[in-house]
């Protein structure tokens, strides 16, 4: 049986080839024209592009997300009736560099020694190490879990924190989302890795981030809309001991007015914690296809009532 796969990227061209050159059987890529999106039975697509589309993808049986994240697809009026299947497995190597690269940073005062230089001044700063410190990740996933067995080689524990509180490899001990609130004032380093869902929304109140104890460092790699960012910015200028260093924002791109990027104790990157490179997620959707021409279940299927 013949398949027809559309592509909705803004890496077209080098999905495109990447595709060809696997030459996958059966498979056939067709052009963004609405009488082919209306055929076409598999999508190969961004979240974001896809979800105009999709009340127009009539003939749409499988959707391979090229991204982590689906939840601009899960905002539709009404439910996808398709197969989703997301990326999974590939971000948590790139998700600690990020975080431990700037957590090193921060510890290892890297910014005031390249200041120092700057002046030919030698003078040691105040010496801090990871060693000893507790890590406390929002979400138990693949991310959370390579997050944790990272900390572990600097010396730290890590403790995990998911909707069900299930033991998970790498953490010293996992709890319940509604246990979170009395375990964040352990938290040296509290890492958001959650996807989007109704009850991940604003959960990171200023309230809640005010228990963070001295000297504590908050990430954002998971969703934007975890976190108040208006009680954040308050706290971090109440608080000039906290960092926070945040990758996505509940509007993207972040408003250039916004007061959080006058803020010192504030790190501020635009949505790079952890691309997805489309060598990696070409090869996820050849070995779906796979799956999907022999009628397999398909790898990283999202259930669309979690949302996840």
């Amino acid at each position: 049986m013949s398949h027809k796969l559309l592509l909705l990227t803004r890496e077209n061209e080098i999905y495109h080839q990447l595709l060809s050159d696997l030459a996958l059987p059966n498979l056939t890529i067709v052009d963004e024209q609405p009488a082919q999106i209306s055929s076409t039975d598999i999508w190969l697509a961004e979240p974001g592009l896809a979800a105009p589309l999709i009340s127009v993808g009539h003939s749409l049986q499988w959707l391979q997300s090229t991204f982590a994240g689906v939840d601009k697809l899960m905002q539709l009026k009404r439910p996808l009736s398709c197969q989703l299947t997301n990326i999974k497995g590939v971000f948590g190597p790139l998700m600690s560099e990020y975080v431990f690269g700037y957590l090193l940073n921060i510890y290892r005062q890297q910014g005031l020694y390249a200041a120092q230089q700057r002046q030919q001044l030698w003078q040691e700063g105040e010496y801090r190490t990871l060693q000893g410190k507790t890590l406390v990740v929002l979400g138990t996933g693949s991310i959370g879990s390579h997050l944790a067995q990272t900390a572990h080689h600097f010396g730290m524990k890590a403790l995990g924190v998911s909707r069900r509180g299930r033991a998970t490899a790498g953490f010293e001990r996992v709890y319940e989302i509604s246990q979170f609130a009395s375990i964040i004032s352990c938290a040296d380093v509290l890492v958001n890795a959650l996807p989007h869902t109704p009850q991940t929304v604003h959960l990171l109140n200023g309230e809640l981030l005010s228990k963070l104890p001295q000297n504590a460092t908050l990430f954002n790699v998971g969703r934007g809309s975890a976190i108040i960012l208006d009680e954040l910015t308050q706290l971090l200028q109440q608080r000039a001991d906290l960092t926070a260093v945040l990758d996505v924002f509940e509007q993207e791109p972040l408003h250039s007015s916004h007061k959080i990027w006058q803020q010192a104790n504030a790190i501020i990157t635009p949505h790079i914690a952890a691309p997805s490179f489309p060598e990696q997620v070409v090869q996820i959707f050849a070995d779906n296809y796979q799956r999907f021409c022999q009628q397999q279940p398909l790898m990283n299927l999202v259930d669309i009532s979690a949302g996840y």
